[in-house]
């Protein structure tokens, strides 16, 4: 049975390899928090149960194996996300963090049953892909606010940031999936956004926070 430390590094260089083919020892290590000894020792377990292929001075590489376990481990905290922010009335903002401890259940019965309670959603709350049962993502292309012309108008549909603190702040502004915006306006000088949504005509969003927020036009 994989442990949730083992999970946690398969899931880890899932999301490196989708970032960066060539991931090293180094990359891990500061992903994960740890030594480079204490890398080196959990890729020697992570390639005996062939979740990756790795030789000395080379890219750790990820394998078919490996990443159908992480996106599996990815579907179960998706799922618990979904779940506790439409079942059980958490905010968007709150669930990341419980969903961590969750996506270590090992229970298929358990995550089929939120499933199929959601109506088999496709997207989390944040509008990341939810990895179906074999472990297949299927992954739309968005393009960020900041890359948007002026006087188009866009609907958010995921996000490239799901910190906390981006939550809060979009919570402030009442700014949600599905939030159709027109561009008013894009400042010359910090490339900052006017835009119109709902009942806002006029607010100023920063390149920065434009950058998070991945949207289609309409």
């Amino acid at each position: 049975m994989p442990t949730q430390t083992k999970e946690n590094y398969i899931k880890a260089i899932y999301f490196l390899s989708q970032k960066d083919q060539r991931i090293s020892v180094t990359d891990l290590s500061k992903e994960m928090g740890v030594s480079t000894p204490t890398v080196n020792n959990m890729v020697k377990k992570l390639e005996g149960y062939g979740w990756i292929t790795y030789k000395k001075y080379k890219p750790i590489e990820i394998t078919e194996v490996g990443q159908k376990i992480a996106a599996l481990i990815i579907r179960k905290h998706r799922l618990a996300e979904m779940f506790m922010t439409k079942v059980m009335g958490f905010g968007w903002e709150e669930v990341h963090e419980i969903a961590e401890e969750m996506e270590h259940i090992q229970s298929d019965k358990l995550f089929d049953r939120m499933d199929e309670l959601l109506g088999y959603p496709t997207v989390d709350p944040h509008g990341s892909p939810i990895p179906d049962k074999q472990g297949n993502i299927s992954s739309k292309k968005y393009l960020k606010l900041s890359d948007v012309k002026e006087g188009k108008s866009v609907r958010l549909c995921s996000l490239a940031d799901t910190s906390t603190d981006l939550l809060l702040f979009l919570n402030s502004k009442q700014i949600k999936l599905g939030t159709e915006m027109d561009i008013l306006k894009i400042e010359s000088f910090d490339k900052s956004f006017l835009v119109s949504y709902d009942a806002y005509n006029g607010m100023m969003l920063s390149h920065d926070v434009c950058k998070c927020l991945l949207v289609e036009e309409i």
